[in-house]
């Protein structure tokens, strides 16, 4: 799907950034909410975003109740999109957004060029980039084999291409975890996987599933304190990390290899949000949203990784959905209802998303916690609470709230915490 289906129009009731899982799930809920006129814009060549190089299984568990591949969960969106009559413009690029939602877009396709467009609401479904070398500012030398977790496997996947023979990995994020198991079906030997913190930045079943059950090694509280090699990666010095994560260079060794992958986080694209002078969370970097994922610009909406990242991309398409409608109702009506409880992180809580809810409805939370706990809960107030066996955080959380369990609370702000026994 590379081209939309007529001429662009002058007026949208509700025009979605990012043609990824979000981009499309937020598109679908605008349709289901009333909003006739709907347009994604996406930056690649066809919609469907990074889901193309997920050739892994694993995905559509929760939404569609079975297995899927990556490519084949975003073919089922890709024809309810063509279906639902939303148009869609591909390789192309928004410029600028203003406050009166005049939305200005470049792209290559034949007949847009540069473009403006009216919109009713607009949906910011970006995704997220990886963190990079300099992100981490890891000393020695600027040797090729160095690249990130995604562009490896888009290479591999996407390229048919292998980024080297003998590969480190730094970060036990789920895509790192995945390619190590990726690149030694290849044949490609990985040394090992090294994560600074001391627990797993990924999903338990990706630590089972690509490093356990491929005898592959994760060294916790070590880091790479440095890169060598002169045209090409040669070896990469790691080292463990004190209980303020600074590196015991002392204690350092070498591990010869070619390639160094990077699995080190996520961060939200929220350079159209900055832009706009919307008010961004610390913590996730995305912005702050109400419970119906509006921003603090009226009419500007958010969702999936642009907002917090997410460890499935099921929960990606609820919380889209979730923003395409309200955003198709702000469309329609002008306005929504306002949320008048704020949710505070508390002893124990790294974020809360969204930021606020209102008494009157349901709501789906989703907050991760500080560090790996057993036999923990998570309470809101006095009034609600949720019993787990274990927390980690690398898994994201989500609670179920409804109005009942809210009832009585009279305050505006409502504090969430970890509790122990």
């Amino acid at each position: 799907m590379n081209e939309i289906h007529r001429p662009l129009r002058p007026e949208y009731d509700v025009v979605v950034v990012g043609g990824g899982p979000a981009g499309m799930g937020a598109a679908l809920g605008a349709r289901e909410a009333g909003a006739e006129r709907v347009l994604i814009i996406d930056r690649e060549k066809e919609a469907g975003g990074i889901l193309w190089q997920c050739i892994h299984a694993g995905f559509g568990l929760h939404y569609f109740k079975e297995e899927l591949t990556g490519p084949e969960y975003a073919q089922r969106f890709l024809k309810q999109v063509e279906e639902a009559a939303i148009d869609v413009v591909t390789d192309a690029f928004v410029l600028d957004i203003d406050r009166e939602l005049n939305v200005t877009l470049i792209s290559s396709a034949e007949g847009i060029g540069m473009r403006t467009v009216a919109a009713g609401a607009v949906v910011l479904a970006m995704g997220a980039r990886e963190r990079t070398r300099g992100a981490i500012h890891i000393p020695g030398t600027r040797p090729a084999g160095v690249l990130t977790a995604g562009l490896a496997q888009k290479m591999v996947n996407i390229m048919g291409c292998l980024p080297g023979r003998r590969a480190v990995i730094l970060g036990s994020g789920d895509i790192g975890l995945i390619m190590a198991r990726r690149l030694t079906l290849e044949g490609v030997e990985v040394c090992g996987v090294y994560e600074i913190m001391p627990y797993a930045n990924g999903l338990n079943r990706n630590i089972v599933q690509c490093l356990h059950d491929y005898d592959i090694p994760l060294t916790l509280s070590h880091t790479v304190i440095e890169i060598h090699g002169t045209h090409r990666v040669e070896k990469v010095t790691v080292a463990p990390v004190d209980e303020n994560l600074r590196p015991i260079a002392s204690q350092g060794r070498d591990i010869p290899c070619d390639t160094l992958l990077l699995a080190i986080g996520l961060i939200p694209e929220t350079e159209l949000a900055r832009q706009l002078a919307i008010r961004i969370d610390r913590v996730t970097n995305g912005p702050v949203v109400s419970s119906t994922m509006e921003t603090s610009m009226p009419g500007v909406f958010a969702c999936g990784n642009v907002v917090h990242i997410h460890d499935l991309v099921d929960f990606v398409t609820e919380e889209s959905l979730l923003a395409g409608r309200n955003a198709g109702t702000y469309a329609i009506k002008g306005q929504l209802s306002k949320d008048t409880i704020a949710l505070v992180p508390g002893e124990g809580i790294s974020y809360c998303v969204p930021h606020t809810i209102s008494p009157d409805r349901e709501h789906t939370i989703y907050l991760r916690v500080r560090r790996p706990q057993e036999r923990c809960s998570i309470v809101l107030g006095d009034l609600y609470e949720r019993r787990l066996r274990y927390a980690f955080p690398a898994e994201m959380i989500r609670l179920q709230i409804k109005p009942e369990h809210l009832q009585g609370f009279e305050g505006t702000r409502l504090p969430v915490e970890l509790r122990v026994p």
